[in-house]
């Protein structure tokens, strides 16, 4: 996963859209979730159940902490909106990560602060890029997306039981598709375009051309 959130660093600018209204409609049901963590039989882990756990832990924050950076340099209420997703996603990654006594990575939960360097380093670049324009900016938000369904599904993959993780993941990959789909009606909205980065045409469009998802979390 970590080799994925580098390729951050090769990206040039794209073209993207200049409007500045989208929302998420998911559904928001957090303690529903957090009941299912808490009902699920508690398992071993193995390494790299762990590791990822610890992983997206931070790469939740980082999204926030991306999308509130960009909501103080633009006041699009998309990142706004997406960024208060977010907070609840790592949040409920938090209640995992109490519930098999890991050590929580966010030690300060203050905005671009990451005990993860490689996470400072990809908070860096991505407000770099998105506060240089709005173009920028909204390409940033497409780019976390994806970059996140993408991540999400590698760590499903290394999963071997643990339903309570699994159905965590799930959640956090439909409020990623929101998400997505909120952004790309920004883009299309003004008549730009985007190739995606991280998972491939064939699924960008299933995303884009399938309606908004109810799910447990934003």
């Amino acid at each position: 996963m970590k080799h994925s959130i580098k390729n951050i660093f090769a990206l040039g600018l794209l073209a993207a859209a200049m409007s500045v209204n989208a929302s998420d409609t998911t559904t928001v049901e957090t303690d529903v979730v957090e009941a299912e963590v808490y009902d699920v039989t508690l398992e071993a882990l193995s390494v790299e159940e762990e590791q990822g756990l610890i992983f997206m832990r931070e790469e939740e924050k980082l999204a926030r902490d991306v999308y509130l950076t960009l909501y103080d340099a633009w006041g699009l209420s998309v990142f706004k909106n997406v960024a208060e997703s977010e907070q609840t996603h790592t949040d409920t990654i938090k209640l995992l990560i109490e519930k098999y006594q890991l050590a929580d990575p966010v030690i300060d939960d203050t905005v671009g602060v990451f005990t993860d360097y490689h996470f400072t380093e990809t908070y860096e670049a991505l407000v770099e890029m998105g506060t240089a324009s709005l173009e920028g900016a909204l390409q940033v938000g497409n780019m976390i997306e994806e970059l996140d369904i993408k991540d999400i599904a590698e760590a499903i993959s290394k999963i071997d039981g643990n339903d309570d993780i699994v159905g965590v993941y799930e959640e956090l990959t439909k409020g990623s598709r929101n998400h997505l789909r909120s952004f790309w009606d920004v883009l299309t909205s003004n008549g730009f375009t985007y190739e995606p980065q991280f998972i491939s045409q064939e699924e960008f469009d299933a995303i884009i051309n399938s309606p908004m998802e109810t799910s447990n979390l934003k």
